[in-house]
C-alpha cells in the first residue's frame, strides 16, 4: 500500500471530490489521508464527504488548531506510518500537481535504492508547466541559495509532491520542523545527516513533472518573502553539522 497525505487549510472553496474519487477508483493500493489543519471554513465537512465517498480508501485527520503546513504534513505522515505502507508521500490539496503524476512516482520508487522521489517543476518543451513569472523567478533565486546550503544538484526542493520509503520517512519525520514552509529543505538536510551527502544523492530522485499549474492564490503571502533568507539561515545553523 502507498499512503498519500494531503494537507488542507481553508480549502473548502476549491476542494472537489471528482479528481480524488476517479483516481482512487482505478487503484487498489493507494490510501489518502486528508489533514485538516484547523480550518475555519467548511473544509472538514467537505473532506468528510470525500472520505465517505471513497469507500474506505481515505480518512480525515482533524487538527484542532492551525499548525502550519509542515506540522500538518508531519502529523499525516505519522498517522500513515501506522498503516505500514510501502511508501508514504504528500501532495498539495489544490492539485497543482495533478494526481495523474502519482503512477510515475510509484514506477520510479520500484527501484529499492531510491528512497525519496520528488517532483520538479522544470519548464521544458513537451511539458505543461504553468507558473506565473512572479513566482517562478523568486523561486529560482530561493532554489539557488538552497543549493548552496545543501550542496546538492537539486532543481526544485519546494514542489509539493513527494513519495518517500517508509524506513526513511520514519527517521526524517520523527521530529518537528523549524520551518513551516521550507521544511522540505529540512527533509533533505536530515537525509544527508543520516547517510552522508554521497549516499543521499543516490537515494533521492528528482522527477520532472509532465503537468503543473498555479491554482488560485498562494498560501505564502508577500510579507513572508523577506523572512525566507532568515528561515534558510536558521535551517543552515540547525543542520550545519549534517551539511559539512
Amino acid at each position: 500500500m502507498i499512503a498519500i497525505v494531503i494537507p488542507c487549510f481553508n480549502e473548502a472553496h476549491r476542494l472537489s471530490p471528482g479528481p480524488f474519487l476517479s483516481f482512487l477508483a482505478g487503484s487498489d493500493d493507494l490510501f489518502f489521508i486528508f489533514v485538516d489543519d484547523g480550518s475555519t471554513d467548511r473544509t472538514v465537512e467537505k473532506l468528510e464527504q470525500i472520505s465517505t465517498q471513497t469507500g474506505g480508501k481515505s480518512r480525515v485527520l482533524h487538527l484542532a488548531t492551525n499548525q502550519g503546513k509542515a506540522e500538518a504534513v508531519r502529523q499525516g505522515v505519522l498517522l500513515a506510518l501506522e498503516h505500514e505502507p510501502a511508501h508514504v508521500g504528500y501532495w498539495d490539496g489544490d492539485l497543482a500537481t495533478p494526481l495523474s503524476e502519482i503512477p510515475s512516482f510509484i514506477e520510479y520508487s520500484n527501484d529499492p535504492t531510491r528512497k525519496m522521489i520528488f517532483g520538479s517543476r522544470i519548464q521544458r518543451l513537451g511539458a505543461e508547466i504553468e507558473r506565473h513569472w512572479y513566482r517562478h523567478y523568486p523561486g529560482r533565486v530561493i532554489a539557488f541559495w538552497i543549493n548552496i546550503i545543501l550542496k546538492l544538484p537539486v532543481h526544485d526542493t519546494q514542489c509539493g509532491a513527494k513519495l518517500i520509503s517508509t524506513d526513511l520517512a520514519r527517521q526524517i519525520f520523527a521530529e518537528p520542523f523549524i520551518s513551516s514552509w521550507l521544511f522540505d529543505v529540512e527533509l533533505f538536510a536530515r537525509t544527508i545527516g543520516l547517510f552522508g551527502r554521497q549516499q543521499a544523492t543516490e537515494m533521492i530522485y528528482e522527477v520532472p513533472l509532465q503537468r503543473w499549474a498555479d491554482v488560485g492564490e498562494s498560501k505564502i503571502s508577500l510579507t513572508y518573502l523577506p523572512m525566507i533568507p532568515v528561515e534558510l539561515l536558521k535551517i543552515y545553523w540547525k543542520y550545519r553539522k549534517n551539511l559539512h
